[in-house]
C-alpha cells in the first residue's frame, strides 16, 4: 500500500507525529523496531519533567506553552491524567545558568516563578538541602509527565483515527524517489509521498548524510528508598533540579512504591550502537548520584530500589534539530533532543505533521533548524 506519509520511529516524537497526521485525515504509517512505550530507547523510566520557564533558551517557551495545551487536549481525549502539576524546584548559584536562565525566560514571557533563599527553601521543602551560596527558583506550574503512558496515548489515538502502526520492523534504509520515498525493511518495501524521521538514538545513522555529529550517551536512572513523608508527592514534594559545581542532577518525588527517582543530567558514556547498550546495573555507577542524594536530600536512603538505563542523543549545541531535509523536500526530521525534549514531543509531532503536509508550521521553530552555525562548529 502506498501511504501519504511514513513515520520512522514511534517513540515520543514519532507517536505524536503519527497522531497529528491521522488527525488531519492522511494515510499514515508508523514503523518501529519496538512497540510504543518500550524501554529500549529514550522515552521510558516512568516520569519526565515538564516546565515553562526554560533556562536552556527562552525561545523554547512558546513551544512549552503549546505543549501544555496539547497534553491537556490529549488527556481530555483519553480521559486519562498524563501531566501531574506538582511544581519544580531548581537550585543553583545566583549567577549560574539555571537560575539566571529561568528568571530570564520568566521575565521575557511573563511567567510566574518564585525566587527563594536558603531559609525559604528549608521552610517550604524540608526534603531539600541548599548548598551555601545557592538559591532556588520555584515554578509551581511545572511537574511531571507519565512518559510511557504519553507515548502509548499518542500511538493508540493515532490508530483509532485510522493510522497504521507496525512494530517489530527493522528499517534497513530509505531513499527519496521522484514520487516520494521508499523505506526498505525486513518486512519488505514501503512507499509514501512524505517521510518523517524521528528515530531517537537511531537517527544518527538514518540521517548521516546531513553531516551533523550526533552523539548518543548512556544515562542510568536510580530510584532510592525513602521512609519519610517529605519526599512523597501527596505531601507536596516537587520535582527538582540542582546545578552543582560537579554536575547537574534532577529527580522526582516518590510517586509510587519505588522511592525517589534521581539521575545526573550531565555527563554520560558514549554509546556506539544503541542495540548493544549495556542496561545492567554496574556496581558503583550510582556513586555520584548517591553522593548528591546524601548531601542534598535528607530522608532519602542510599539504598537503590530500582535501576533503568535510557539514552540521550546529543546535538553539537545541545539544542534540538528539527527541519526539512536540505536535499529532499519530502523528508522531515527531528533529532538531537539532547536529554530535554520529551515535554515538547506533542508540539514537535504537530510541527512535523504541519511541515510534511503544508510545507510550514505555525509554531516558532526557526531557532531549531539545521542551518545554525553551531551545528557546523562555527558558533
Amino acid at each position: 500500500m502506498n501511504y501519504d506519509a511514513i513515520v520512522l520511529g514511534t517513540g515520543g516524537v514519532g507517536a505524536a507525529a503519527l497522531y497529528h497526521l491521522a488527525r488531519r485525515g492522511v494515510r499514515a504509517l508508523g514503523l518501529d523496531r519496538f512497540a510504543p512505550g518500550h524501554d529500549r530507547g529514550s522515552s521510558h523510566g516512568d516520569t519526565r519533567i515538564i516546565r515553562q520557564a526554560y533556562f536552556e533558551h527562552a525561545d523554547y517557551v512558546p513551544l512549552a506553552l503549546r505543549s501544555y495545551e496539547l497534553w491537556g487536549e490529549l488527556e481530555a481525549r483519553r480521559g486519562e491524567q498524563l501531566f501531574h502539576q506538582v511544581g519544580l524546584l531548581q537550585i543553583g548559584p545566583p549567577a549560574g545558568s539555571v537560575v539566571q536562565g529561568v528568571l530570564g525566560s520568566a521575565r521575557m514571557h511573563g511567567l510566574q516563578v518564585e525566587r527563594l533563599d536558603r531559609s525559604q527553601i528549608a521552610a517550604q521543602f524540608p526534603g531539600h538541602r541548599t548548598p551555601e551560596g545557592m538559591i532556588g527558583v520555584l515554578e509551581r506550574k511545572a511537574g511531571y509527565l507519565r512518559v510511557e503512558a504519553c507515548v502509548k496515548a499518542h500511538a493508540e489515538e493515532a490508530v483509532k483515527l485510522g493510522a497504521a502502526l507496525q512494530s517489530g520492523v527493522t528499517v534497513a534504509g530509505w531513499r527519496a524517489t521522484s514520487n516520494g520515498v521508499e523505506v526498505d525493511t525486513d518486512r519488505g518495501k514501503f512507499t509514501a509521498g512524505r517521510l518523517i524521521i524521528s528515530a531517537g538514538a537511531w537517527a544518527p545513522e538514518l540521517l548521516k548524510d546531513l553531516g551533523i555529529r550526533f552523539e548518543v550517551r548512556r544515562k542510568p536512572l536510580f530510584w532510592f528508598e525513602t521512609d519519610g513523608p517529605m519526599h512523597r508527592v501527596e505531601a507536596g514534594a516537587p520535582t527538582f533540579l540542582y546545578e552543582m559545581p560537579h554536575g547537574v542532577f534532577y529527580g522526582f518525588p516518590q510517586v509510587d512504591g519505588y522511592g525517589v527517582k534521581v539521575a545526573e543530567h550531565s555527563g554520560g558514556e558514549v554509546v556506539l550502537d544503541p542495540l548493544t547498550l549495556d542496561r545492567t546495573f554496574r556496581p558503583g555507577e550510582e556513586a555520584r548520584v548517591a553522593e548528591f542524594v546524601a548531601g542534598q536530600l535528607p530522608g532519602v536512603s542510599p539504598r537503590t530500589l530500582r535501576h533503568s538505563v535510557c539514552m540521550y542523543t546529543m546535538s553539537p549545541d545541545e539544542h534540538f534539530v528539527v527541519d526539512r531535509h536540505p536535499e529532499h523536500a519530502q523528508v522531515f526530521f527531528a533529532a538531537g533532543l539532547s536529554g530535554h525534549g520529551f515535554k515538547f514531543t506533542c508540539a514537535l509531532g504537530e510541527a512535523l505533521a504541519e511541515l510534511a503536509l503544508e510545507g510550514r508550521t505555525k509554531l516558532p521553530m526557526k531557532f531549531l533548524e539545521m542551518g545554525r552555525a553551531e551545528l557546523r562548529g562555527e558558533g
